[in-house]
């Protein structure tokens, strides 16, 4: 789900901590050494999510935040902010040349340079909880 986040929306906030869970306290997010990411460079972009980035040939940034129970990706276009909703239970990310991250039937690939590689300790904790919350539904066969 893809939220127009540019004005404070109750009813955003309401449907972000349904999905995904509340944010995490000043205290969890000091232990977990940072729950968000610095910005990366959007290299590429499934055909729906191209109407949310910037159509003249500037560079595309987002950044990443880590709740509870998945990810919100936050987008600029312009002076527009979009906010794409990611519960853990959808997310597939993959390591090509850089870092794609896919759900909902769309994704969005990341550049592999400096503002990539700023970023490698978020993404392993970014890997760690998703195999965490992936461990609680491990079946048996």
């Amino acid at each position: 789900m893809i939220l127009d986040s540019t004005y404070h929306n109750k009813e955003h906030k309401s449907i972000i901590e349904d999905l995904i869970g509340k944010p995490y306290s000043f205290l969890e997010s000091l232990k977990m050494r940072g729950v968000g990411s610095k910005r990366m460079i959007i290299e590429n972009v499934s055909p729906n999510l191209q109407q949310y980035l910037n159509t003249v040939s500037d560079i595309n940034y987002a950044n990443i935040e880590m709740r509870p129970n998945g990810i919100l990706i936050y987008v600029t276009k312009g002076l527009k902010n979009y906010t794409w909703i990611i519960p853990f239970y959808q997310l597939v990310i993959y390591k090509t040349n850089g870092i794609s991250i896919h759900a909902q039937g769309k994704f969005v690939h990341f550049k592999n340079n400096k503002t990539f590689k700023e970023n490698k300790a978020f993404m392993n904790k970014l890997y760690d909880a998703k195999v965490k919350f992936d461990e609680q539904y491990s079946f048996q066969f």
